[in-house]
């Protein structure tokens, strides 16, 4: 039987935005937001959270969730997500966003369903948007997709890519461009072969760790979705945070 971990990094000390994870949404902290959506999730059999800080996990288990203390000296959260990996026996592992407070759960099972129905054909999934605004697609922030006729991805970069020759300015093509959503799933035996391979100069050039698995070969399926990434990067992104939970629903700050 197959057995799905889903693990969300969470790091206290954020470079640009230090402690977000515990930063306050609409009356709850970020990170019991995306437990909370991550529980959701069908085909997950645990939720833990991997964090290097007291801080963190004690927020966490307050408010009922399974924290794991990881290594301070990780280069990734994909690094630490694998060392929570390690102590489980979960054939597949979800990275879900720690600063993500609406992911999909249905997005999640997607992962999960595409790497546990296909006998081993992908190593890792992942998914993309449509991109449909021009500012969003030069926009070095928003990485880049591009995939062959089964899903697989060729490449990921935060340039406009594919490149159109004959066409004046950037601007989007219907179904030609596609946002990456930063959400990955991997079976277990590829994760720890990941982590345990260096970083290539595609990677250190574009700083986008996807890129050390393409380099080595990896199979990545991407999962189109209509799934709007909203990550909060820095304090201005609070109050768009905080509108996208009004506008489905989910405040919970007393009224």
């Amino acid at each position: 039987m197959t057995r799905a971990l889903g693990v969300i990094p969470a790091r206290y000390a954020s470079t640009r935005f230090p402690g977000k994870v515990l930063h306050p949404l609409c009356g709850k902290p970020l990170i019991q937001w995306v437990w909370e959506r991550a529980c959701q999730a069908q085909l997950l059999d645990e939720v833990r959270v991997a964090t290097d800080d007291e801080r963190v996990a004690q927020v966490v288990t307050d408010f009922g969730g399974r924290a794991c203390l990881t290594r301070a000296d990780h280069p990734s959260g994909t690094d630490r997500v694998a060392e929570v990996a390690a102590a489980t026996a979960a054939d597949i592992v979800v990275n879900v966003q720690g600063d993500e407070p609406l992911i999909a759960p249905e997005l999640i099972d997607a992962l999960v369903a595409a790497l546990a129905e296909t006998g081993g054909a992908w190593d890792m999934a992942t998914a993309a948007a449509p991109i449909t605004d021009d500012a969003v697609l030069a926009a070095p922030s928003v990485v880049k997709v591009v995939c062959d006729q089964a899903g697989a991805a060729l490449y990921f970069s935060r340039s406009v890519i594919p490149h159109v020759r004959e066409k004046d300015g950037v601007q989007p093509v219907d179904g030609l461009y596609w946002r990456h959503i930063g959400v990955y799933g991997y079976r277990r035996d590829f994760l720890e072969r990941l982590v345990a391979t260096a970083p290539c100069a595609l990677e250190q050039a574009e700083k986008l760790e996807q890129l050390r698995a393409l380099y080595r070969g990896a199979r990545i399926k991407v999962i189109a979705t209509t799934h709007r990434a909203l990550g909060v990067d820095e304090p201005s992104d609070v109050a768009m945070a905080e509108e996208a939970l009004r506008a489905v629903g989910l405040d919970e700050s007393p009224q």
